[in-house]
């Protein structure tokens, strides 16, 4: 959806994290609703478009790190450690409406994790939430590096 992708981008422009799109995308990276999301930020992110999946794979360096997400997987997203300086940390979401393909998944669980979630209520998470939830949780581990730490009230001329 376009207004997801938006959405990531803002997170990505936020936390200096770069956005892979992988096509076929299923809606014009123009769409009104897609810029809309992002606001005045995409100039601020670092986008990389790739033809396919496979093209995707072959751009991945040696120091990449490659995790699939989805609600099935056997372990969840916070187990991993994120903390390895060299190494780039990448992340696969599939369609909320469908997920990640089955046979993919299935032949590299060991790459799969899950955002814990109550699927009783809802089919899946919105996927610019889950994409946020993930990437904070790799800069959390790393200490937020190169994001600014401003203290409450350091501007403040009343102090």
């Amino acid at each position: 959806m376009p207004a997801n992708t938006g959405n990531i981008a803002r997170t990505c422009a936020g936390t200096n994290t770069q956005l892979h799109l992988i096509e076929p995308l299923g809606f014009s990276t123009e769409d009104k609703y897609l810029k809309r999301a992002g606001l005045d930020y995409w100039d601020k992110v670092k986008i990389t478009y790739h033809k396919n999946l496979p093209a995707f794979m072959a751009s991945l360096g040696a120091q990449a790190e490659l995790f699939l997400i989805s609600k099935f997987a056997p372990r969840d997203y916070t187990q991993v450690d994120y903390t390895t300086p060299e190494k780039d940390y990448y992340f696969i979401f599939g369609k909320e409406t469908t997920g990640l393909p089955e046979p993919y998944m299935r032949a590299n669980e060991e790459k799969c994790l899950r955002i814990p979630q109550n699927d009783k209520h809802i089919r899946a998470l919105n996927l610019s939430n889950s994409a946020a939830i993930v990437i904070y949780e790799v800069l959390r581990q790393q200490d937020f590096p190169k994001l600014e730490k401003k203290h409450l009230y350091e501007n403040d001329k009343l102090k």
